[in-house]
Parts: C-alpha cells; sequence; structure tokens
C-alpha cells in the first residue's frame, strides 16, 4: 500500500505563500533542492490542484529540460516520469503528459489510489491537502521551513484540524533551513 506524502517548502511561521500569493523566499539552493529530489524521488503520482499544478508544470517545459545543473535536470526527470492528477473544475486539458483532470476530490478514489499503487502519492497545493488531511488521509508530513517569517498568507497546516504527528526525520541546511517529516499518528489506512 502507497503512502500519501504532503510535501512543502515554507515560511518559518508555516506558510508556504505570503499575503500576496509570492514565495520567491523560499526558492531552494542546491543542497535544499537536493534533498528535495530524494524527498520526490520514489513518487509515482502527484495530485495537485489547479494553482500548484500551474507553478509545477514549468518542469515540462525546454527551459526545465536545459537547465545546467544537475540537481535541476534530475528533478525534472523525475517529475516528468511520474503520474499527475489535477483537481479542477475550470481547466479544460492537461498541458503536460502522464496528467488526468478530475473535477472533484473525492477521498474514497484516493484511499482506492493509495490501495492499488505501487509507488508513494504525493499532495500538493495548501487547499486541496486540506481535503485529504480532513479525510484522514495523508500518511507523512514533509515540511522544508525556510528561516524567514512572513506573518501570514496561506498556511502548510489547516488552521482546524488537530494532527498527532511522530518525529521521523529532521535535517538543518547550510542556508539555514531545516526539513522536517513527521508520521501522522492516526493516518486513515484504507
Amino acid at each position: 500500500m502507497a503512502k500519501l506524502l504532503y510535501f512543502g517548502i515554507g515560511s518559518l511561521d508555516g506558510y508556504v505563500a505570503d499575503e500576496n500569493g509570492r514565495f520567491d523566499w523560499a526558492e531552494p539552493d542546491h543542497e535544499v533542492h537536493a534533498a528535495a529530489n530524494d524527498v520526490a524521488r520514489p513518487i509515482g503520482t502527484y495530485l495537485y490542484g489547479r494553482r500548484m499544478y500551474d507553478v509545477m508544470s514549468f518542469w515540462a517545459s525546454p527551459e526545465a529540460e536545459s537547465d545546467p545543473e544537475p540537481v535541476m535536470q534530475d528533478y525534472t526527470r523525475i517529475w516528468r516520469a511520474a503520474q499527475k492528477v489535477v483537481f479542477s473544475t475550470t481547466l479544460a486539458e492537461a498541458s503536460t503528459d502522464r496528467t488526468r483532470i478530475e473535477r472533484s476530490f473525492d477521498p474514497s478514489s484516493i484511499a482506492e489510489l493509495k490501495r492499488t499503487s505501487a509507488d508513494d502519492i504525493s499532495i500538493g497545493g495548501a487547499s486541496l491537502a486540506v481535503q485529504a488531511i480532513t479525510a484522514g488521509l495523508v500518511d507523512e508530513y514533509i515540511y522544508f521551513a525556510y528561516p524567514v517569517s512572513v506573518g501570514g498568507g496561506t498556511p502548510f497546516f489547516p488552521r482546524a484540524a488537530r494532527l498527532d504527528l511522530e518525529l521521523v526525520d529532521v535535517r538543518a541546511f547550510g542556508n539555514g533551513a531545516v526539513s522536517m517529516r513527521y508520521r501522522s499518528l492516526h493516518a486513515d489506512q484504507h
């Protein structure tokens, strides 16, 4: 059975985007990017909301493919190899390979995907993740906190949900960022 991972990069005070929707203050350097690649490597399917898909579709671009940095080329290969499911009521068609559109988030479908997938699944986008968290589907939370406080914006964790977590791993980086990996103690084991 596959695990559903919720992964994000954000501020020390827990926001993946500031009040203006910006997240440029959390651009990963080489060391952080390599660690994020290691998190992404075992992912077989990415679940995205529309906005996150728009951001991540960069990895299908010629610019991503031609980037001279090995860490960027590595992630381009990782991202392109995975299946993508985009939850959107407005997106007419996918702009990337290996991508399908779903009109609504159905927890039972995600539970079935977890049961039948050989590879882990990642959910991206705070709004979409709230639905999976509320349904008890997220098995692990991976958060890369940057040494910046933005004071508000889009939170990584939903504000109204209690989550009992067990620390699995923590790692500090040269730029002051810290990655934390937690296992949910109460994820639904569909």
